[in-house]
């Protein structure tokens, strides 16, 4: 089967080629597990849906479980990386921030299922991914609320609890997966449109802006904001 296969329905899609194989098996149990869950899901339904044998999705990856905790594992690298890119002391603060807003608005709403599937793994109790919270996620959390944290000591920020900044920013981006079809009906929507992305991420930000009253960062981020809109970075 060709590796330009069309995008089969419910996100599932035909043939790779063999040096794309990994990331369609992953691609696809993102989808099935966020849909059908850890028990619920099988080795069939990923195959199906990624159009990889069974026997191939096996010999790499050994159990359903593993291959569910290399799923997860994939979400939270790409998370951590945003992070890093975004919310470093070498960026301007509030352009900073909105960069890791947009990056993080873009992510719920190209692949919502990958958020689903991270917030079921929470609500489950974690339990699969219990040991990277407890060391990766806590240092990663420690190494960006000590950025915020310095720039409140240089007077570039006003003082707020750094970890609890960062949970509303996570918090006020995954809702647009998590909790899709609530806002949709609310909004009596089909399906979120453009304007709906770029409001929650403007929303976001004039609730972030008056922690930086330096009108130098304003204006850099007014500017970048604009340039992002303009290339359509959502």
């Amino acid at each position: 089967m060709s590796g330009e296969a069309a995008k089969q329905p419910g996100g599932c899609r035909g043939g790779a080629p063999r040096r794309a194989i990994l990331p369609r098996i992953l691609g696809a149990a993102e989808v099935t597990f966020a849909r059908l869950g850890l028990k619920g899901a099988r080795i069939e339904d990923i195959a199906q849906c990624s159009a990889v044998p069974k026997a191939t999705i096996l010999y790499h990856f050994g159990t359903k479980e593993a291959l569910y905790e290399a799923t997860l594992q994939r979400l939270l690298d790409i998370w951590l990386d945003d992070a890093d890119r975004w919310l470093s002391a070498a960026q301007e603060p509030l352009a900073g921030i909105e960069g890791y807003i947009r990056a993080k608005i873009a992510f719920s709403r190209a692949r919502p299922e990958g958020s689903r599937l991270f917030a079921q793994e929470l609500l489950s109790g974690g339990e699969r991914i219990g040991t990277f919270l407890q060391s990766e996620l806590r240092a990663h959390v420690s190494r960006h609320a000590a950025i915020f944290e310095a720039w409140q000591e240089q007077g570039i920020m006003k003082p707020v609890p750094a970890r609890h900044l960062l949970f509303l920013l996570w918090s006020g981006t995954q809702a647009y997966a998590d909790m899709q079809v609530q806002f949709e009906a609310v909004l009596e929507r089909a399906a979120l449109t453009d304007r709906d992305y770029e409001d929650a991420i403007e929303t976001l930000m004039t609730l972030v802006r008056p922690l930086f009253p330096d009108p130098v960062s304003q204006a850099r981020c007014d500017r970048m904001g604009g340039e992002m809109r303009g290339g359509k970075t959502l």
